[in-house]
């Protein structure tokens, strides 16, 4: 899987649970809400002032795609 800013956040979930901490690490405690889950990764981020670049590597690299 290939995250963008536009990926949604249950579309991630639901391909790596694993994936988790990473929006829990930033202050996303609300996972199973239905509306998180439709949230994309820069809605998410936008809310909570994380940088969404940073949080779209980090995903990226647990997937296993080279930046």
């Amino acid at each position: 899987m290939v995250v963008t800013k536009d990926s949604i956040i249950g579309e991630i979930l639901d391909a790596d649970r694993t994936t988790a901490p990473y929006f829990l690490d930033m202050g996303m405690y609300c996972l199973g809400c239905p509306a998180s889950r439709g949230e994309s990764i820069e809605q998410a981020c936008a809310v909570h002032g994380v940088d969404c670049a940073e949080l779209v590597a980090k995903l990226n690299a647990h997937f296993g795609n080279a930046q």
